[in-house]
């Protein structure tokens, strides 16, 4: 949902990011309103995004554990074949904390041709999410087909000083699976937190992203200190009961080059 000053929506526009909370709506009791799909359209491609944040109730002042829902997804509007995505980054507000100190991590060799099962026996303690994703699969000379495949996230070795997600996914009809190191950097900005992978060129061109949905969250216990994966707080002002900002922006790199993107607003409550 975009910025809710006339009530209108846009499904045709661009994403934007802000460099701020902006409050802009007080109403008590407005926010279970706001839970709705966000659409962009780049010609026949329709890019679509929902999800939210809980609990809505957060302090003004400091962060507390929470869990993040992001559900997306490509469709043409001609019902013609999914492009192929080569890259997939989802940005989240800098006023967020994504830490993983003292949680264990999963290596990527543990994961490589392991079922949903296997992944969670050999990993279970790195686990920060988990998910589905629905695919297309375009063969050449045969019908267009789809897969389901069940998705798990570990914290994971840092590279290069940034911290890494391995987003295991498998599916058991027809047997799949692979493994996308997603790289969580940090940069200026409202939107300031990204995570973002590669598609690597050993999947071939056949796999087409159709749709997914991601719940991250994990409360973990070390160093004496109860922690989380994700903390966030609402910092609007005082006299305000309620704000509303931009909470996610997906962006896809197609195969031509092209990038394809929208965002949601959700709201929180000040506690």
């Amino acid at each position: 949902m975009r910025w809710l000053i006339q009530g209108a929506r846009s499904r045709t526009r661009r994403s934007r990011g802000l460099s701020a909370l902006v409050v802009l709506l007080l109403f008590g009791g407005a926010l279970a309103g706001l839970a709705s799909a966000e659409r962009a359209q780049y010609g026949k491609l329709i890019v679509w995004l929902d999800g939210g944040l809980s609990p809505l109730k957060l302090p003004r002042e400091h962060r507390v554990p929470v869990s993040l829902t992001i559900n997306g997804g490509l469709q043409t509007s001609d019902g013609s074949n999914l492009p192929r995505v080569v890259k997939v980054e989802f940005a989240v507000p800098g006023q967020g904390v994504i830490s993983t100190r003292g949680l264990p991590r999963c290596s990527r060799s543990r994961l490589s041709g392991a079922d949903t099962d296997t992944a969670l026996d050999a990993c279970r303690a790195s686990l920060v999410g988990h998910g589905v994703l629905n695919a297309q699969v375009v063969l050449p000379g045969q019908r267009p087909f789809w897969i389901k495949a069940h998705l798990l996230m570990f914290n994971a070795k840092p590279v290069g000083g940034n911290k890494v997600v391995l987003m295991h996914a498998y599916s058991s009809d027809p047997p799949i699976w692979a493994v996308l190191p997603f790289v969580i950097r940090h940069r200026e900005g409202w939107l300031g937190t990204t995570l973002s992978a590669n598609v690597p060129g050993s999947l071939g061109p056949w796999p087409r992203l159709a749709r997914f949905k991601l719940d991250l969250s994990r409360d973990y216990f070390a160093g004496g200190e109860q922690r989380s994966f994700i903390s966030a707080s609402c910092p609007i002002p005082p006299r305000a009961p309620t704000g509303f900002f931009t909470l996610t922006r997906v962006t896809y790199t197609l195969g031509s080059g092209q990038q394809a993107s929208t965002a949601i607003t959700r709201g929180c409550r000040a506690r």
